[in-house]
């Protein structure tokens, strides 16, 4: 969860380099080579039914549009606000998506902790300002937009029930990338990166071997041995170590109001997820 945090911290210093679609053709890319060989390793079957197919082609569609609108948010905004407010509106919207889906009705426990969440997201865009052009600023637009993004693809991955979530994931990649090389990408994307300084390669490896590959993989193999629910939990750590990081590398200024925003929302997640912290450190 550090990891993914500081992902979005590194997102934007590669802003300074790079556009958004040539960021998540190289991400997505080298994520799937990287994670290719753990197929292989644990030999996960990678075999694909027809529905499983659609499933991971609007998956990659949804997983590039998400990527675009992250990038499009950190770039014009702070990584540190998108690292709180993506992780923390996601797990909203999409138990709100999910609800209007199967026609569920919301108990009165769950809308007051929806309740709760939107006026943690209100804390974060410093709505208290009254000033439309900070509310409804570009960043806040693209964070919003990045978190819908989201939400759809998690209910899409939860569909795929046929098939491991790591070889899901793997195959989101692979599709993700080539259909962003033919359409967007420049052959001369890889004569600049080999020119690019040292601080560019070792964000590059944060977003990708680090919070991708490396946590990923850390994520699937603990919910497999403790379960989804209580490994969920530990998406609390997202937005605090995204803030710290980039208070720390970044010298971004921590808002309070973030702060005040990111714990309502913290706790709506709590209350709609009905979650509880995992008993690792149990007594022998």
């Amino acid at each position: 969860m550090i990891f993914w945090g500081a992902s979005w911290i590194s997102t934007k210093v590669l802003t300074n380099y790079i556009n958004a679609y040539e960021m998540v053709f190289l991400r997505m890319g080298i994520c799937f080579l990287s994670m290719l060989p753990f197929i292989f390793i644990f030999k996960m079957s990678y075999k694909l039914n027809f529905k499983t197919l659609i499933l991971v082609l609007f998956a990659s569609l949804f997983l590039v549009l998400y990527s675009v609108f992250m990038f499009l948010g950190v770039e014009h905004g702070t990584g540190s606000l998108g690292g709180a407010m993506v992780p923390s509106m996601i797990p909203i919207i999409t138990y709100i998506f999910v609800a209007i889906l199967n026609k569920k009705t919301i108990s009165l426990k769950h809308s007051f902790a929806l309740v709760l969440g939107g006026f943690g997201v209100l804390n974060m865009i410093n709505i208290y300002q009254f000033d439309s052009s900070i509310i409804f600023s570009k960043y806040n637009i693209y964070f919003i937009v990045a978190s819908s993004l989201w939400a759809i693809l998690t209910i899409i991955t939860s569909k795929s029930t046929k098939i491991n979530a790591f070889v899901f994931t793997t195959y989101t990649y692979l599709i993700s990338s080539s259909v962003l090389y033919i359409l967007f990408i420049d052959n001369s994307i890889f004569q600049r990166t080999l020119e690019f300084d040292s601080i560019f390669w070792f964000n590059i490896f944060v977003v990708t071997l680090l919070s991708t590959t490396f946590a990923t993989s850390i994520y699937f193999f603990g919910a497999a041995k403790y379960g989804a629910k209580e490994v969920s939990s530990f998406v609390f750590l997202v937005p605090a170590s995204a803030i710290l990081i980039g208070n720390i590398f970044l010298d971004e200024k921590i808002e309070f109001s973030t702060i005040i925003g990111v714990l309502f929302a913290m706790i709506a997640i709590y209350i709609l997820n009905n979650l509880r912290f995992p008993k690792i450190f149990k007594k022998t």
